[in-house]
């Protein structure tokens, strides 16, 4: 996926306008279509200011990397649990474990 389409996929989840994102990121509305319609390719600084008006990584902007269907949120957790002791890491993951297999039998069992 390029840059272009991401950004408007990202624009239309967020439900914002060229003239929203323009006014949250400090490029130009002309800009932003130029990247959607793939006429123009952001700069690595365009692209920081526009991945951070959407609380995403560079890698999700650039739909590449480990942290490509990442948003900012889930990266930062991600992290935070990277911080915690052994044993804390131990029950949550176990409680994270849990919550997946749960989920997973439901969705086998609805079909």
């Amino acid at each position: 996926m390029n840059v272009g389409k991401i950004i408007a996929e990202l624009r239309g989840t967020k439900g914002w306008s060229q003239s929203d994102l323009a006014a949250k990121s400090g490029i130009s509305r002309v800009m932003i279509g130029k990247y959607e319609r793939e006429e123009a390719i952001p700069s690595i600084e365009v692209a920081k200011k526009i991945a951070q008006a959407f609380e995403v990584s560079l890698d999700y902007l650039a739909g590449e990397g480990i942290n490509a269907h990442f948003d900012k949120k889930t990266v930062q957790r991600l992290q935070d649990i990277e911080d915690l002791s052994p044993a804390v890491k131990e029950k949550l993951f176990f409680l994270i474990d849990t919550i997946l297999r749960d989920t997973k039998a439901q969705k086998a069992y609805a079909h």
